[in-house]
């Protein structure tokens, strides 16, 4: 197997877990855990792991602004003559997201947002080249494929952008066929639970038989709707907070731990064959 850099930048410690029923003094160190087991029980429960792509997988626009995006998707909008169309809220947001799905609540199916996401998913195919990989998303990718269990992408980006990140790093055969992410029917983006049951129907899997790990309060949403347990992922304590606040019960601030449990797990390398190829 190539091994590729794992972009090791993070921007705090790499072995932290937050829960929601934590007091919140700074970072918790994981093993001080309250309850130290839900985090092995996730993983064994796991036969299917549904993952969003920008945030759990790499930083999409760490290279390429994605305040400049939306602000060329507003610009682009207001060139057709549709000053009005965007509140001045809409016409302030720092997320090319909060644009699209704008335009597409006044003139849904139209033309205009059929134009409107291809361009966005041109600026997304352009961010793919400078996107960062989160650090130990990469082999916790791998380790959780040689052990057996299944991974899909459940995500609001192109599923074209996907693939191409996910080529570039040598990880598209851990995912591929099962890559469930934006299409024309703009209401399906989560919070809508229909990626992730999408998913879930193309595999044969059960929602209890699965998990979500996203980084989102949408991404929690729709595994809540979808019936799949949830698992968080924050770079950064702020926004671990904002999804403790939202309800998720088990946040992680890095992925290494996960990553060393899912090794335990499987024993030593060698054991039976498949992790030891990780």
């Amino acid at each position: 197997m190539v091994q590729r850099p794992l972009g090791n930048h993070h921007d705090g410690p790499d072995t932290l877990l937050v829960t929601s029923d934590a007091t919140q003094t700074g970072a918790v160190p994981f093993e001080t855990e309250i309850d130290p087991n839900r985090l092995p029980h996730l993983i064994r429960r796991a036969q299917v792991v549904l993952w969003d792509f920008d945030g759990p997988i790499c930083r999409l626009f760490a290279g390429h602004s994605a305040e400049r995006v939306a602000g060329d998707l507003v610009s682009w909008v207001e060139g057709r003559g549709l000053h009005g169309l965007l509140t001045d809220t809409e016409r302030e947001s720092l997320d090319p997201q909060v644009v699209l799905r704008a335009v597409d609540r006044r003139h849904p199916g139209s033309d205009l947002v059929a134009e409107l996401e291809e361009r966005l998913t041109q600026e997304e195919l352009r961010a793919a080249s400078s996107a960062w990989p989160t650090e130990y998303a990469d082999p916790l990718i791998r380790t959780w494929t040689a052990v057996g269990s299944r991974l899909a992408i459940t995500t609001n980006n192109s599923p074209r952008v996907v693939r191409k990140y996910l080529a570039s790093r040598g990880l598209l055969d851990c995912f591929a066929p099962h890559i469930y992410g934006r299409t024309q029917e703009l209401r399906h983006l989560k919070p809508d639970p229909h990626c992730l049951n999408r998913a879930l129907s193309a595999m044969g899997a059960a929602p209890e038989d699965a998990l979500m790990i996203g980084d989102t309060t949408p991404d929690l949403r729709a595994a809540e709707r979808a019936g799949v347990p949830f698992l968080g992922y924050a770079r950064n304590e702020r926004k671990a907070k904002i999804l403790r606040d939202a309800g998720a019960e088990t946040v992680l601030v890095s992925l290494q731990p996960l990553l060393e449990l899912l090794r335990a797990q499987a024993g030593p390398p060698g054991a039976g064959g498949a992790p030891g190829r990780v």
